[in-house]
């Protein structure tokens, strides 16, 4: 009797199979590489060339499935369509099918966890999350990332473009980033419907035109005397951070996170390291007497390691509101840290005689002009540490009407700094 040319293999003979090509008939084969390694093969001829498409491991694919299989792929060969570029057709749709189901939402979490190592604030993160979830999730959070268009994009931005400026133009920026993120990814395709140029900028109107900047509250730099003059009788080490940030004009961060390896006292240098600015460079401050004073204090409270500022919990810094609540106990409500900064700035405006870019310097401010910036090498440090030394006289001035407590009348926890016109300290140890 001839051998059969189809259906050769059976169960028996498929479980006792050593390393080898099996042949079932018709281009259908059991590739065996070891007794846990078998897959079934579609092997076959199309418009001269040789082809081998796989259909799958043996036992999860039977012997029936696998020439169901074979027997579809045959049918594809005679009606002229290869089976193996129809399968990826049919896995491309399916892909295309998944992808129309992703959510913006979901989209906006996978951009936020795939770049958050990179960003140096922990709280740009939460900042990502707040603004979305507050004002695009509601509209087209749960909807797929592919039907995101300009009308939905215009739904998002419109309700708070002329009324909360700089939010919506964040706001604006991070849609855009997400929808980039979520074509990269093949989950959306086409043009960006949040790009401003050439899009949204011919439908909404520029923010210097709806709304002013969004300022930072700011104390008139003609009552700085007084109010440090108050800071210095609050106790507490957020009244004590906060005067060494007014001192050094320095971010709230920057400050709170500071810690004693960055500081030559001997120097009276404070070495921010880049990863903490703003602009990523490392960033030297001068220290005027006042700020040098107030470290050499916190150095006999801290023993000179670790955090400057240490926190409530071990190993951790000083809490980033500590400093908001001083102001709060001060009834300062109207105030905030950051805006300090505007008040030292307006200071060297109008009261000091130095160029504006030692002021920028001091900020630690990128330069915009890029012209400049490859031209201005140094960091201008001789110039600011004159600076930042008649800062510190000027913000430790004895304010009119205010008494400066001496130190021997001190009371624990308060915070005295000996500043120009103040009573002199009774020892040499005490002297700045």
């Amino acid at each position: 009797m001839a051998p059969r040319k189809t259906n050769r293999l059976n169960s028996d003979r498929l479980n006792k199979a050593k390393p080898g090509p099996y042949p079932d008939g018709d281009g259908l084969y059991l590739y065996v590489t070891s007794a846990k390694a078998r897959s079934w093969l579609f092997c076959y001829m199309l418009n001269g060339r040789s082809r081998e498409m796989g259909l799958g491991p043996y036992p999860e694919i039977s012997l029936i499935d696998a020439r169901a299989r074979a027997t579809e792929a045959r049918k594809l060969k005679a009606r002229g369509i290869d089976p193996i570029d129809d399968r990826d057709r049919q896995a491309a749709l399916a892909r295309v099918e998944a992808a129309k189901a992703i959510s913006f939402r979901q989209c906006a979490e996978g951009y936020i966890e795939a770049h958050k190592a990179g960003w140096r604030n922990a709280k740009h993160a939460e900042q990502w999350t707040a603004t979305l979830a507050t004002y695009a999730y509601p509209v087209c959070g749960d909807l797929p990332v592919s039907a995101v268009d300009v009308g939905l994009v215009l739904k998002v931005l419109e309700p708070i473009w002329t009324t909360k400026t700089e939010t919506a133009r964040r706001l604006r920026g991070r849609i855009e980033a997400v929808l980039d993120w979520a074509t990269a990814r093949e989950y959306r395709s086409g043009d960006n419907p949040a790009r401003w140029k050439g899009l949204l900028k011919n439908l909404l109107p520029p923010h210097a035109k709806v709304g002013r900047v969004e300022h930072h509250p700011a104390l008139p730099y003609g009552e700085l005397p007084s109010f440090v003059a108050d800071l210095r009788a609050q106790e507490g080490l957020g009244a004590e951070c906060l005067l060494f940030t007014i001192l050094t004009a320095s971010r709230t961060s920057e400050a709170i996170n500071a810690q004693w390896q960055e500081i030559d006292l001997n120097n009276a240098i404070w070495t921010v390291p880049g990863e903490r600015m703003k602009a990523g460079r490392e960033h030297r401050v001068p220290l005027s007497k006042p700020a040098l004073a107030l470290l050499r204090e916190r150095q006999k409270a801290t023993g000179g390691q670790g955090a400057i500022f240490p926190g409530e919990r071990l190993n951790r810094p000083l809490s980033n509101m500590a400093m908001l609540k001083t102001l709060e106990r001060m009834g300062r409500n109207d105030l905030t840290v950051h805006g300090f900064r505007s008040t030292f700035r307006d200071w060297v405006e109008e009261s000091t005689s130095y160029a504006g870019t030692v002021a920028e310097a001091a900020l630690a401010h990128a330069v915009a002009d890029k012209v400049e910036a490859a031209y201005r090498r140094g960091d201008l440090f001789d110039k600011r540490a004159k600076l930042m030394e008649a800062w510190g006289k000027y913000c430790m001035t004895p304010a009119r009407g205010v008494d400066v407590i001496p130190i021997k009348r001190a009371r624990p926890g308060v915070i005295v700094l000996h500043g120009p016109g103040a009573a002199p300290a009774p020892s040499a140890r005490s002297r700045v």
